[in-house]
């Protein structure tokens, strides 16, 4: 089994740290990562992800603050808990997750957005092409 990935996108629009952020909080509450693990240290992550070590340091922090990381100095960083989603959150969708997964994982391995959506179809157990057109050219409109 491969360590999880976090990938940041520089052209999203959202911030590194929030990406970052966002994409530990994910792992944890789906078990990719879970309680226990322990993390890389800031400048390594921050040296992998091609950012700097304050921005992971602040994604670290936040996430302690949250009670989801615990850091000690000879430990390191470990997955302490699995956050609880705040009531403002939208319930789970396992759709946009199975979606989020793959949009990561397409674009570590540096394919485009057009090609990964292709490839969802290349791969449909529906041939979407007899669908109606506009369910076809939503695929090309990425």
């Amino acid at each position: 089994m491969t360590a999880p990935r976090v990938v940041v996108d520089p052209d999203s629009g959202v911030a590194p740290w929030r990406q970052v952020r966002d994409q530990l909080t994910h792992l944890v509450r789906t078990g990719a990562l879970p309680v226990g693990s322990r993390l890389p240290a800031i400048r390594q992550l921050a040296g992998d992800l091609g950012l700097a070590a304050g921005t992971v340091a602040r994604v670290y922090r936040e996430l302690e603050a949250a009670g989801v990381l615990r850091t000690a100095r000879r430990a390191g960083t470990v997955v302490a808990a699995v956050p609880v989603a705040p009531d403002a959150e939208p319930a789970a969708d396992p759709l946009a997750d199975l979606a989020t997964d793959y949009a990561a994982r397409a674009a570590a391995l540096g394919a485009d957005p057009r090609a990964a959506a292709d490839a969802v179809l290349a791969a449909w157990p529906v041939d979407v092409r007899d669908q109606a057109p506009a369910v076809r050219s939503s695929w090309h409109d990425l």
